[in-house]
Formats: C-alpha cells, structure tokens, sequence
C-alpha cells in the first residue's frame, strides 16, 4: 500500500485511447505523448502493458516531476504475462543537451535521442521494462556511415541534472539493447544507462547546496543491457568538474566531492555485454559501491578498423583520438569500492584499443578493488592511470588469462597490490608497463607449464615486491622472502579451471551461500584456485598493513585471513 495516494496513469498502445481517462486499465491511454506533458507528483505511477512496444516514440518525465521519500513515482509493467513493455525510440525522443561548460576537450554538445528522458526528476524508480534505440545501417555503404564523427548521440536511458541535486532514482531489472549511438562521444548522454550533470543554462557553476547538479542516491540495479554505443552504464560525469579537478593529478579533498560530486550511489548485479566502448564506469562519484556486475565483450568497437573519425570540442582529429577503453572502472571518484564483479574478453588490446582491461583505477583517489574476477581481456588485469591515480588497493582478487599480464604500472603514485592471484596467459608479462612505483606482496604469479614465458622488467618504476610466490617463472624480481615453484609441483587445485558467467549473473563466492549450477553445498565454481595440501603458498605469506588504512577482512571466498597468511586470493581452509 503507498503511504501517499497518487494517480495511476496506464498506457496500451494496442488498447488504448489518447482521449481515454488514461486512470484505469479499462480506459488506457495510447501514446506516450500524453505521459511527458505531465508533471508527476508524488505516488503517482505509469503503468505500460506487457506485450505493447512503441515504435518512434520515447518516454520524457516532465522536467520538475518530483515524488516523495515516503511516495516515489513508479514506472512499471501491468498486465498478464511476462513479455516487458517495449520503448523503441528508433532515433526519436530528440533533445538539446548542453552542460553550459567545457568539458576539457570532450564535445559538450549535441543533439540527443534518448528513448527515455529523466530531467531534474527526483524519487523515481523505473523497473521492468525494455528499452531499445537502434540505427538502420546499409552494409554496402562506405565505413564512414557507422563511423562518422557526427552521427546522431542516443541513449537508452538518460539521467541530467541541471537546476540543482536530483535525489533518489532507481533503475532496476531494465532490458536495454541495441542504441547504436555515436562511438566517439564518450560524454554525451550516449550508450546505455547514462547519467550526468551540468551547469546552469547560465553557464557558472551554482554556488549553494540546492542549485548544485549533482545525484544523490542513484541505484542501478539488476539490468541487462547489450550491444550498446559508446557506454554500457556509466554514472556521474559532471560539468562540476572544472572544480573538483583542483589539480586532476592530486588528492580530492572530502568536502569538494561531498559538495559537487554524486554520493550514495550503487551499481550492482548488472550484465553488460558487447558494449561499443566502456562497459561500467562511475565518474565524479563520493564513495560509489559497484558491485556483483558482470562485463562481456566490452570495446566492441574500439579497434582501428571501426574507430576512424573522431571529432572532439575542435573538429576531426587524428583517428587514434581517444581510442581507449576499458570494462569496469572509476574516473575521479574518491574511495570507490569494485567488488564481486566479473569482466571477460575485453577487447582489441591488440588491434588499437589503448586500453583492454577488465579493471583500471584511473584517476582516482582510493579506489578499492577486491574479490573480482576475470578471464581472457586482451589488456592487462589492471591498469593505475597516470599521476591522478593516489591510494589505491588490488587485494584478493583472481585473473585467468589476460592477454597483457597482470600489471599496468602506468605512472601512478602509489598503488598496494597484494593477495592476487594470477595465471598468466601464453606470452604475457607479468609487468607490462612498469614506469611506476608500487607495493607489491602475497601475489601468486603463475605461469602454466605449456604457457611461453617472457622476460620481465621487474623494477622499471622502482617497485618493492615481498612475499610472492613465483611458479614455473625463471626471470625474477628482486624479492628476499619469495616462493620460487618450479613446473609439476602441485599448487592449486586446478590450474586449468576457467569459470565463466552463467546465466548472466556474476557467481556467489561463498558456498555455503549456494549451490552453484552441478556443484554441491560448500563448493563454489572457483575452488580450482584454492591452495592444495602441503602448497608452498600455504602460511607463506606476510601479514599485510594495508598502505591506504583499509584492511580487508576477509578472503576471495569469505574466509577470515590467517595470522600467518596464504599467498594467494584463498586462505587455506582444508584444501585437499
């Protein structure tokens, strides 16, 4: 029962009427027209009939809609069955964005079709529904049809705010696919799910709490969404950060994030596959959980045979321009914590793509990363970006097979990275780019007895490595408490194990919390990475003091750690 009466407005665009009430399921209207010219009040919900799709149409929340706290509007389905109401906006839903400031040199720019439109709208929560925004493409026609620089920006769904905070939004159990929107504006409310902040149309930054454009509880939750351009999900890029980037390489104080970033906001248990670009991102974001999410396939189209004909704020520009990206990872957050999320084949590392991580702690100020996993992305594990990236921990988190190795040392000023464990693929490094110090302890590095080795440039930025165990690795770091392994000795309980995501879901860690898909209870898909009995890893390593404050309290799969700890992501708990 709502604590607040509002109306209900119900929508049928096989059934419906627009001279109809539009107030009953009997008296349906049809278009969703007559929705985006009301304003919303609190309790008030739109209702779309299961198994309706309308094309050439899009959904806009009336600007200054506002539910309550206690009544937040509600977007929803009605109606027998499970088929989900269908926006296909199909280039329409066209509006003007503008973040009335310049965005470094990122077009700030553009006409927008978005399927469906929440401008300065608080208390909303929209479930259930699918969403799509495709572009007819001719196959015989030259490339530059896809790849033009000024092709139309579309989203699915698109989140501003403008005229001050917009507070508690949530997006759930969304289907969202196919918006085929322009691959080199990556921020322009442009791929997915995707939500930003801009100045006043004045063009100066409000200077009070309530005219701040920010979001304050934003929850993405549980969607889907697939073949995407350029972002997959991506929260929180805001013209505000002309002044949170006070310098861009230092710390970010608390009370600028407080004041001009987002805060409370959650991602959690997305599948995102074959995004164009990036698959999930949060930027300008106070303390962000992103968690459970799975990445497949992003980077689609971030390669040098799709990426051609960049434009930035000053025109074309050299086509290699911003041809980078990454699946899972944060821009100028402070304190974000990634954990429990999968990413797999990120690609084109290797045809263009600078990037082709899973993880990247990019710029930020103390990022967490743990108890991720991931398989098969053409970069390396994980990336530290540049001088902006301060404070960061990679803890207890397992990688199987990333194409460029385990580390991408990229000119970060500090980074912990400890209680990893890595199998190498076929011709990685460990260390890919090197040219920045780090602390790094605990970690297996493992290369399987058929996987060719490479000689490594352990020190390149002056890192100090204590505690790590070496297998089948011949070139070494300097490291005086190492385990060296050779080839054949068991190890793990199963090198070979490559779990990947089933059902779209990232997996449960804990087996005591699930029965995983012909497992038993007490077993999860990821005991192949566990130490086996009389491991050389087993109480080989250091108790850590985490560089950052932050001690984990735990392991990969939910275990206290030890006093005198495993190396590796999984304490020994009576491996066989």
């Amino acid at each position: 029962m709502k604590a607040v009466a509002g109306r209900d407005y119900y929508v049928s665009d096989s059934c419906g009427n627009d001279n109809n009430s539009g107030t009953s399921c009997e008296q349906p209207f049809k278009s969703l027209a007559i929705i985006n010219d009301i304003k919303l009040q609190p309790g008030d919900r739109v209702l779309l009939k299961r198994g309706d799709t309308w094309n050439g149409q899009a959904l806009r929340i009336k600007s200054g809609s506002a539910g309550s706290a206690q009544a937040p509007i509600e977007i929803k389905p009605y109606g027998e069955g499970t088929a989900r109401p269908v926006i296909n906006a199909n280039g329409q839903g066209r509006w003007y964005q503008d973040y009335h400031a310049r965005i470094e040199l990122h077009r700030n720019k553009a006409e927008i079709s978005s399927a469906v439109l929440l401008k300065d709208v608080s208390y909303l929560e929209i479930s259930g529904l699918e969403v799509t925004n495709d572009r007819e493409m001719n196959p015989d026609a030259d490339p530059k049809e896809f790849n033009d620089g000024l092709a139309l920006d579309r989203t699915g769904i698109a989140g501003i705010a403008e005229n001050g905070p917009v507070r508690h939004i949530v997006v759930s159990d969304m289907y969202v696919h196919d918006v085929d929107g322009n691959i080199y504006d990556k921020h322009l409310a442009n791929g997915g799910i995707y939500f930003i902040a801009h100045y006043p149309q004045t063009g100066k930054p409000a200077t009070t709490e309530e005219g701040i454009a920010r979001f304050d509880d934003l929850q993405i939750l549980n969607n889907r969404v697939e073949d995407v351009s350029r972002w997959g999900i991506a929260t929180g890029y805001t013209a505000y950060q002309n002044l949170i980037d006070q310098p861009q390489d230092g710390p970010i104080p608390d009370e600028v994030i407080a004041k001009y970033g987002s805060s409370r906001v959650v991602i959690r248990g997305n599948y995102v596959r074959d995004a164009g670009g990036d698959a999930i991102t949060t930027m300008y974001c106070d303390r962000p959980l992103i968690e459970y999410n799975v990445s497949e396939g992003a980077a689609k189209y971030i390669n040098d045979s799709d990426y051609l004909y960049p434009y930035n704020i000053e025109g074309p520009q050299e086509s290699d321009w911003g041809r980078v990206a990454a699946a899972i990872w944060p821009w100028r957050c402070k304190n974000a914590v990634f954990q429990y999320n999968e990413a797999y084949n990120t690609r084109n590392a290797y045809n263009g793509n600078g990037d082709g991580q899973p993880w990247d702690a990019d710029y930020g100020d103390g990022t967490i990363y743990q108890y991720n996993y991931s398989y098969g992305n053409s970069g390396a594990t994980i990336m530290f970006c540049e001088k902006g990236s301060l404070h960061n921990v990679f803890r207890y988190n397992i990688a199987h097979s990333d194409g460029r190795g385990a580390l991408d040392l990229s000119g970060q000023i500090d980074a912990h990275i400890y209680n990893n464990t890595f199998i190498l693929a076929c011709g990685s490094s460990v260390i890919t780019r090197g040219d920045a110090p780090a602390i790094i302890e605990n970690n297996i590095f493992y290369k399987p007895d058929d996987v060719q080795e490479v000689t490594e440039n352990w020190e390149a930025g002056n890192q100090s490595y204590d505690h790590n165990l070496y297998y089948n690795l011949s070139s070494l770091p300097e490291d005086l408490n190492k385990q060296v392994v050779a080839a054949g000795t068991e190890l793990l309980c199963d090198d070979s194990a490559v779990p990947i995501a089933a059902d779209r879901k990232a997996r449960p860690h804990d087996g005591s919390k699930a029965r995983p898909r012909g497992g038993t209870i007490g077993t999860t898909v990821f005991d192949g990475f566990k130490p086996v009995a009389g491991s050389a890893a087993i109480n080989a390593g250091k108790p850590i003091v985490d560089a950052n404050g932050s001690p984990a309290e735990k392991d990969f799969l939910g275990n206290p750690i030890a006093a005198s700890p495993t190396i590796g992501a999984i304490e020994a708990t009576g491996s066989k």
